[in-house]
């Protein structure tokens, strides 16, 4: 029963004020995991399979990461867009200005990625406009009935598309997850958010329910390893792809 729906239970990253020391190794842990367990390559393929759809060859393309954590989705892409002579212009939000700190910090070697402190839901943030809206790990930290508006403001938002990158809630990603960080974590923030994380994730039903009530039907949703979900949005109305 613990698995059939999503719980509605805080993380400590959900505290805004939350900064320092534990912060900084939290950050330094979570880039650690998705890079060894391939997560921010999903949004890599999003961003990939968006262009494929809507190619601008030589011109701009601007990218926001939304809930950018310490940088390192924003690292990945500056390093793709290099590689394959892309002009990218990234920007990185975050509600919490101490990890808008760390993020500028951890990239300051990559002069196209920029960082703001902004939470989505202020009326600053609606005044943006991208070519591609990213989230990586992030849209789990809202309710089904905030990500209906969530999804809508992205839509309008983004010139492209959107690429969600987020956790599929099920039993054995938790107890998985659970014991990689009881045994290898040294963050108490790390051991305590990443099950939490998996018992408020998504199934495929909920992912297409927040979707139908958000009248989006332009869209992919792929299961991924491991125990992730790629959704790509694409606002191209003749790419319909209803799963």
């Amino acid at each position: 029963m613990l698995f059939t729906e999503r719980m509605d239970i805080p993380e400590i990253m959900d505290d805004l004020e939350f900064s320092g020391k534990e912060m900084d190794i939290t950050l330094q842990e979570l880039e650690t995991i998705n890079k060894w367990l391939g997560g921010n390559n999903i949004t890599l393929n999003g961003v990939e399979n968006i262009l494929k759809h809507n190619p601008n060859p030589g011109g701009k393309i601007k990218i926001a990461d939304l809930g950018c954590g310490g940088g390192d989705m924003l690292k990945l892409l500056a390093n793709w867009g290099r590689k394959n002579k892309l002009n990218l212009e990234l920007t990185g939000i975050d509600a919490n200005e101490y990890i808008i700190h760390y993020a500028r910090e951890n990239c300051k070697n990559y002069p196209e990625a920029q960082f703001e402190v902004l939470n989505i839901f202020d009326e600053a943030f609606e005044k943006h406009v991208y070519d591609i809206i990213c989230c990586t790990l992030f849209t789990h930290h809202f309710s089904n009935e905030e990500l209906v508006q969530i999804f809508q403001k992205f839509y309008r938002q983004a010139r492209m598309g959107v690429t969600i990158n987020d956790l599929h809630r099920h039993w054995l990603a938790y107890h998985s997850i659970k014991w990689l960080t009881y045994l290898f974590s040294h963050s108490p923030m790390v051991k305590n958010d990443a099950p939490v994380s998996v018992l408020r994730a998504f199934s495929k039903k909920d992912i297409k329910e927040i979707l139908r009530n958000a009248q989006i039907t332009d869209y992919k949703l792929k299961w991924r390893w491991a125990f992730r979900w790629e959704l790509v949005i694409y606002k191209d109305e003749e790419l319909i792809v209803n799963n």
